[in-house]
């Protein structure tokens, strides 16, 4: 039986509790065997693992917020109308749990980027199509009162205008790789759609649109052994420092976005006081604490635990604020 002074490990409350149970039982053995399996053993998915990294889907994020740029001015120009595309939000799962998040109908457009080996699919949504073949037919850009499945000329239509936004997507790849897009095949029913595993890992990439009051979804999915080549090219620092000057301001723009939603929290420190425990154990509603600040002087105000201005008490409305008078002197914020 190994000896309890031989274990540097913190135990949690629950296995102190069981340790101790453990002891007036005479059952010890049983509990630290169990405790040798709880540290060697960890659930894992193999239906659905992860095998994308985080700093992957981050890089796929900045590729694809470019080419996000780049379809919308595209759009804009060729349809003679204001154009939005953005991206939404870049994850892993499997190409079931995809097609099982796709809308019936729709439009998959199956495509390959030569020289990468395999295919990948394009799901573009009815709600981004139909504003589209309004617009290219002369019309006003509206809905159909009924969505319906696409006609054979409108899915002619759209297969070339698809062909465009994936010459737009080999664009935006190109600081990885010089790709060349081919259209495979285009339908109607995700359900009839099986040119991949279901099991497969994809990486989905999903796209905001907005036509005329219309919004729309574009959803790119790339499995991981299309990928798999380049995943060490995936990178921030790969791209980044393979990216031109216009690709580099983007990158800024994009990081300065992710700051610029970041919460702080700003507070007014209206002055201190110091008590005594007999004095603080007396306090009462109603009695009036002394503080060591006078009326007029400067109130300190915080952004997160950092000393930065100084301020003067007042009120807008029915509430308090602060006007910012100055700037705390460095060696004043750091005292």
């Amino acid at each position: 039986m190994p000896e309890l002074g031989d274990s540097k490990e913190v135990l949690s409350q629950e296995e102190i509790d069981r340790l101790l149970a453990a002891l007036a039982s005479g059952n010890i053995e049983e509990v630290t065997e169990k405790k040798k399996e709880e540290v060697r053993y960890r659930k894992y998915d193999f239906r659905r693992p992860n095998k994308f990294s985080k700093e992957n889907l981050r890089t796929l994020h900045l590729i694809h917020d470019n080419y996000a740029r780049l379809i919308s001015n595209f759009l804009t120009g060729y349809l003679r109308t204001n154009i939005s595309v953005k991206v939404a939000s870049v994850d892993q799962a499997t190409y079931e749990d995809f097609l099982v998040s796709v809308p019936t109908p729709t439009l998959i457009t199956t495509f390959k980027l030569h020289p990468l080996k395999g295919s990948m699919v394009m799901e573009t949504n009815l709600h981004f199509i139909f504003p589209i073949i309004s617009l290219l037919f002369g019309g006003s850009g509206d809905m159909p009162p009924d969505v319906r499945e696409l006609t054979d000329i409108e899915l002619a239509v759209i297969k070339k205008l698809n062909y465009r936004l994936l010459e737009n997507l080999a664009q935006a790849w190109a600081e990885i790789i010089k790709v060349e897009p081919e259209i495979e095949a285009l339908e109607n029913n995700p359900r009839l759609h099986q040119v991949l595993s279901p099991n497969e890992i994809v990486a989905i990439v999903t796209f905001t649109t907005e036509i005329l009051g219309n919004n729309g979804l574009i959803n790119l999915c790339l499995p991981f052994e299309v990928l798999d080549p380049l995943l060490a090219k995936l990178s921030a620092s790969y791209w980044f420092s393979h990216a031109t000057a216009a690709d580099r301001e983007g990158f800024a723009r994009h990081m300065e976005g992710f700051l610029a939603e970041s919460e702080l929290e700003v507070s007014a420190l209206l002055g201190g006081t110091e008590l005594r425990v007999r004095e603080f154990l007396k306090i009462e509603v109603g009695d009036i604490v002394v503080l060591n600040r006078k009326v007029d002087e400067e109130l300190e105000l915080f952004v997160e635990d950092q000393k930065l201005f100084k301020a003067q008490p007042g009120r807008v409305g029915e509430k308090l604020c602060c006007q910012i008078t100055g700037i705390t002197e460095r060696d004043e914020a750091d005292g």
